[in-house]
């Protein structure tokens, strides 16, 4: 791949956008997300907007971060569980994105609790599977419902709005402990990363299995206190990254988390017990930090509905509501081309 893309030709895009927006469209119908009165995908990504405004041109939300590319090596344990080309034993090309839980691309790094990590692996038979994880072992709320209120409350000025929401959502308050009581770390490198939600893979065998995955980072984790992390450079965790990959690639062991029959499947705020089976199905190796702006990951729509043949979406409604959130958010900023502010050549980032 080349050091620096070409600009992305936004407008050869457009059916694209038309054939990811209807397929969006059908996922949420299919989950009742578009019923009368209830949670739409403008309301939704309206929502992730600051007080001044969305940064125009950028994704409404993990809008900061910084694109890579590497390679998956499976082992060939997953091939068990889902008939998924990319579970048989090879190597398959990825292609990826750290990113932070930040409407806002200019934030300082320290200040967001949420990491991320969007991925897309390719098989040669053309197939394509993406992933959205975030660094958290469970999602704040239960429903889309409730995730919109979060987003709303957080931006209310009424001095009992957010109690008020934990009354009527108790699950966040797990998360909020979470937050902050969890230790820091200073690198992308050394944080798991979680699906949090639930997919159902089918075998071979036609036997089926409802999974969660996970991303166990080989780096271990050094705790760091966020007020040291604030003397850093606001942009630290881009740095590290990029650091640590010229200096060697960087792995990741991906795990399936088996549900038992009885586990809440259609609930990321809850999480499975410790016991559940797991398979380690291979690893993931980032090989270059590739540019952010212009770069590959640019025009990526890191759809969690976008599945391989083997893997289809679960009773989870978060998915769905995704997908159809990820079409808008992918519609606007494309529409905002020319406010995104593009690499001249010879820049650095």
């Amino acid at each position: 791949m080349p050091d620096t893309p070409r600009a992305p030709p936004y407008g050869s895009l457009a059916l694209i956008a038309i054939i990811i927006g209807a397929s969006a469209a059908t996922f949420a119908y299919t989950a009742g997300w578009f019923s009368p009165k209830c949670l739409t995908p403008d309301k939704l990504v309206a929502a992730f907007a600051p007080p001044g405004g969305p940064a125009l041109g950028h994704r409404r939300n993990h809008a900061k971060g910084i694109c890579f590319t590497g390679m998956f090596e499976s082992n060939g344990a997953g091939a068990e569980v889902s008939k998924a080309a990319v579970f048989a034993q090879g190597q398959y090309p990825v292609l990826g994105r750290f990113n932070l839980g930040t409407p806002n691309p200019d934030v300082e790094d320290a200040t967001v609790r949420v990491r991320g990590l969007g991925l897309q692996f390719k098989t040669p038979d053309g197939q394509v599977w993406r992933s959205a994880m975030i660094n958290a072992p469970f999602f704040p709320v239960s429903t889309p419902q409730a995730f919109y209120g979060l987003l709303e409350v957080s931006k209310s000025k009424e001095p009992d709005a957010m109690k008020k929401f934990i009354a009527a959502n108790p699950e966040f308050g797990n998360f909020a402990a979470w937050a902050g009581s969890a230790p820091w770390t200073g690198s992308y490198a050394e944080e798991p990363y979680n699906s949090l939600n639930s997919f159902v893979m089918t075998g071979k065998d036609g036997v089926q299995h409802t999974v969660r995955w996970s991303l166990l980072p080989e780096a271990q984790a050094v705790p760091v206190s966020q007020d040291e992390l604030k003397k850093r450079d606001p942009n630290f965790l881009e740095e590290d990254i990029t650091k640590r990959v010229a200096s060697a690639p960087q792995h990741w062991k991906l795990m399936l988390t088996m549900a038992d029959p009885n586990d809440p499947t259609a609930d990321p705020s809850k999480e499975w017990p410790a016991d559940r089976r797991k398979i380690e199905a291979g690893t993931l190796t980032v090989e270059k930090i590739e540019q952010e702006r212009d770069g590959p990951c640019r025009d990526i729509n890191f759809d969690p509905t976008i599945l391989p043949t083997g893997i289809t979406t679960s009773d989870d409604p978060f998915p769905a509501a995704r997908s159809a959130a990820y079409a808008k958010s992918y519609d606007l900023r494309t529409a905002e081309a020319k406010d995104y502010p593009h690499t001249a050549p010879g820049d650095k980032q």
